[in-house]
């Protein structure tokens, strides 16, 4: 509720109880009136207490009243996460990440010179840790292209407009029989 002296809405409503999401409005202008500097510390607290405080619309206008009502420039708020939700990782960052695992273990297994056995091969857990790290590694790339098509799937259907409202059916020009002034014997 952003009102100034003049605002008709909050003069027929003055004598209406504010709601709490009214108060947490006014306490953003507030709030965004402290950023911009136009007030100092103590008269934001007093201001605040007074929002609290406040009963009706005619007392949250007037808390606002000497503040101008042009909007600021902040960010559009994101959609929240549900509570419990993991966030979603970009398939371009696990195939990023599983890269360079893989890579780090590619340099581990074959850059320090191992111990080799009588036969002149390196230990098993060596030749079992390359061939494993491999296996995963294919696993998580096809993982991440296969969310990352479903992805880009997903949001070319979002974009095509239904059956029959705006596609190309709709821009057909109509049949000759349709036409007024033809008859169709």
């Amino acid at each position: 509720m952003v009102t100034g002296p003049g605002d008709k809405r909050a003069a027929g409503r003055g004598r209406l109880r504010a709601s709490h999401a009214d108060r947490e409005q006014v306490i953003a202008v507030l709030k965004a009136a402290f950023v911009q500097g136009m007030l100092a510390k103590d008269e934001f607290d007093l201001r605040v207490g007074r929002t609290f405080a406040s009963r009706t619309y005619a007392e949250l206008a007037a808390i606002t009243a000497d503040l101008p009502v042009e909007p600021t420039a902040a960010q559009p708020p994101r959609p929240a996460r549900a509570w419990g939700d993991q966030p979603v990782l970009r398939p371009g960052t696990v195939i990023a990440a599983a890269t360079a695992l893989c890579g780090g273990v590619w340099a581990f297994t074959f850059l320090p010179p191992w111990p080799v056995n009588s036969e002149g091969d390196p230990p098993h857990a060596v030749i079992m840790l390359f061939f494993l790290t491999n296996f995963v590694y294919l696993i998580v790339s096809v993982m991440a292209l296969t969310n990352l098509v479903a992805t880009w799937h997903e949001k070319r259907s979002a974009r095509r407009p239904a059956p029959g409202a705006g596609g190309p059916a709709a821009r057909r020009p109509p049949s000759a029989s349709a036409r007024p002034g033809t008859s169709t014997r």
